[in-house]
């Protein structure tokens, strides 16, 4: 069944006030990523295009059989208790064979006041290091971390920062010499190879280049190939870049993945072959890829590996926690100068 979310906002005559796309693409890719498909939309009360029965009208015209509405809105004033289920009602008339949802507004949650306290910090002119501190203390009091060993605290705190997320608390895995091994390999100048460009990108090349370690990235220098192509079979750019990478760098020190989930396959495969894992002797793979193809197998898998690593069991994970791991790695090197 084909389904469509839309993301109501109320518009503004200002035109600029109008960019309700952006939280739209935002939710988009956390809840499909890698998808192609235009299943998030947007669309305004008023003052604004595209309108709310038309953006209906266009999702259910494309296929859509189920139609989930969430209305941007902090209350439920009339707009969302009367203008826009009354919207609702008639496109219910006029298409009697598609599922519409009415969410709740985003109301009262505690993760506004997270957001509230940001603003504030923005407003006071507080120096990175201070809004990272009021941050860091925000998260302090809301889980407890007391069951996390001192070794692994800041990188579990410093996921759980970059995604809002406190359920990386239990779902982050660690091998035992996990920590000590990425600290080794960053102070040897080890390079990081990473899957995508957004991780490469993300990770900090200051902290990095004390120790004369790069960041690499292969994949945009690769092509997939298809079924029969130089008898590989099929693989994906990503996958392609890692062995790529493996097979002419003998610096790297760090695998840092955090979209492709066949990339991590394949650097486990790749990391059972005697001859690469003797070049690579001493890595340590950082494998948090998201979605929901592949994603749960491929980190269930690198947590049976022998060798270190870092994952995060379950559907979660992605380039914001992969950037993160590593950046909490280089911190703690720095610290340790």
């Amino acid at each position: 069944m084909m389904e469509s979310i839309l993301l109501l906002g109320h518009g503004s005559p200002k035109k600029d006030a109008n960019n309700l796309e952006r939280v739209g693409a935002m939710l988009h890719n956390m809840l499909h990523a890698g998808c192609a498909e235009d299943c998030v939309k947007v669309a305004y009360l008023q003052f604004a295009e595209p309108g709310i029965m038309d953006t209906i009208r266009e999702v259910v015209n494309k296929g859509a059989k189920k139609v989930i509405l969430h209305p941007f809105f902090l209350s439920s004033g009339m707009h969302v208790t009367k203008d826009i289920p009354g919207m609702i009602e008639d496109a219910r008339r006029l298409y009697r064979d598609v599922k519409f949802i009415y969410t709740e507004p985003l109301g009262i949650h505690e993760k506004l006041a997270h957001i509230v306290m940001e603003r504030i910090s923005a407003a006071e002119d507080l120096a990175p290091a201070a809004i990272e501190k009021r941050s860091f203390d925000i998260l302090s009091a809301e889980a407890d971390l007391s069951c996390i060993p001192a070794d692994r605290l800041p990188i579990v705190q410093r996921v759980i920062h970059a995604t809002a997320d406190f359920e990386f608390k239990d779902t982050l895995t660690f091998h035992p010499n996990a920590v000590a091994q990425g600290l080794k390999a960053i102070k040897a100048g080890k390079d990081i190879l990473t899957d995508v460009e957004m991780v490469r990108t993300g990770i900090n090349k200051r902290l990095l280049s004390r120790w004369g370690g790069k960041v690499i990235c292969s994949i945009q220098h690769t092509a997939a190939q298809g079924a029969g192509d130089q008898g590989t079979g099929s693989k994906t750019r990503a996958e392609i870049g890692i062995e790529k990478a493996l097979q002419e760098n003998g610096n790297i020190g760090i695998i840092a993945i955090g979209n492709a989930p066949t990339a991590l396959i394949r650097t486990i495969d790749l990391l059972a072959n005697s001859e690469l894992r003797t070049r690579n002797a001493e890595l340590l793979v950082i494998g948090v890829p998201v979605g929901f193809v592949k994603a749960v197998e491929s980190k269930a898998l690198l947590a049976e590996q022998k060798y270190p690593f870092i994952t995060a069991l379950g559907r979660k994970g992605g380039t914001p926690a992969a950037v993160s791991i590593v950046n909490a790695l280089l911190k703690i090197a720095g610290e340790g100068m």
